[in-house]
């Protein structure tokens, strides 16, 4: 563990706290689940290579079946290494007295984020973010168990066509990451130059409050792109978020089409998993809703409906042939303007002609 500027521990038990007692927790519900997942995630990976031409190059995929606190252990590990830069920073700056305190409250900050989040997700691919030393920790579809059975049961889903369904969003994901040579690499540096580029220092949050009502006087809303790392982060950190946020609306809209084409004559109740899921996505009120916009939950629900459009648009207008060229190169990746107006990302990348 590096530096003491977030205090781990406290992180995980606030996460279990908030993630609560998991339904279906006796191994007689999870029965069956383990194999299906298993069968499905091999066979989602064919299915999304048919249909997208992307192959993972990292071998093949492995499906695991998770409770909430698994989930969260393996996301606090991500986390740990993803932080590191601001922790080290943290750490050399406040005194220890300040550093305590402030750990502790940063732990607490982080568990209550991921405990609300273990209780909504219902799969995961890992990103390769923790330690290159744990392999086989590494390169894990995730299937949240409690989360999958309680939407089996409230909504009566077809059991092994939900569960196919999940196991093609989740693969499609990873071959995004790992069928793409450069995708991996190019969305974590992103994401570290983001964190790298963080200066503790409180002068800054200063200046981010009052850029928060400087945009709402325009009516705008600086949260509207990542919850909280948007509204403190600096014109060249936005510049960045921009570009991940062009990035993970691209991803996830691909995503849910892939889901839906390459399921298509096998999971009939597709339309209607989509339909509940995305109610899901809208439905929290109150208190919930706020923590959605805090963490930036709200701005990735917008990236499903505003990735698919995208590539909507963009297929009308020159076919997939025209679509694939955003895996040619980093470059090719739409930026979050060219994906609410497809037009300008079609005028600059050019037709798939222009390539050759």
């Amino acid at each position: 563990m590096s530096g003491n500027a977030v205090d781990w521990e406290v992180a995980r038990k606030v996460a279990e706290r908030f993630g609560g007692r998991e339904p279906f927790a006796h191994a007689v519900h999870r029965d069956g689940l383990d194999e299906d997942f298993a069968e499905f995630t091999a066979q989602a990976e064919d299915l999304v290579a048919d249909c997208t031409g992307l192959r993972s190059m990292t071998g093949n995929a492995r499906g695991r079946v998770t409770s909430r606190a698994g989930w969260v252990d393996a996301n606090l590990a991500s986390f740990q290494r993803l932080l590191r830069p601001i922790t080290e920073k943290l750490s050399t700056k406040l005194d220890k007295a300040s550093l305590g305190v402030g750990s502790k409250i940063a732990g607490a900050e982080l568990g209550m984020m991921l405990g609300w989040m273990s209780t909504r997700v219902l799969g995961q691919y890992d990103l390769l973010v923790i330690e290159d030393d744990k392999p086989d920790e590494q390169d894990i579809v995730y299937y949240v168990a409690p989360n999958v059975l309680s939407l089996e049961r409230r909504y009566a889903f077809p059991r092994r066509e939900f569960r196919l369904w999940l196991a093609l969003h989740e693969v499609t994901h990873r071959a995004q990451f790992t069928g793409v040579p450069w995708m991996r690499q190019h969305f974590l540096g992103l994401v570290e130059s983001t964190i790298d580029s963080i200066d503790p220092d409180p002068k800054r949050f200063v200046a981010a409050l009052q850029r928060l009502l400087e945009a709402r006087r325009r009516g705008e809303d600086p949260m509207d792109q990542g919850g909280m790392m948007a509204l403190f982060a600096s014109d060249e950190q936005l510049e960045v978020i921009n570009r991940i946020a062009g990035l993970m609306s691209l991803l996830e809209g691909h995503g849910d089409i892939t889901m839906d084409r390459a399921g298509k004559d096998l999971v009939p109740s597709a339309d209607r998993f989509a339909r509940v899921l995305r109610q899901r996505r809208q439905s929290s009120g109150g208190f919930t809703r706020m923590f959605q916009r805090l963490v930036g939950f709200d701005a990735k629900i917008k990236q499903y409906a505003e990735g698919e459009h995208f590539i909507d648009v963009v297929e009308d207008h020159g076919g997939a042939a025209l679509f694939d060229r955003a895996w040619e190169s980093p470059d090719n990746i739409p930026s979050i303007d060219e994906i609410r107006n497809p037009k300008l990302w079609i005028a600059r990348v050019g037709s798939p002609d222009s390539a050759t």
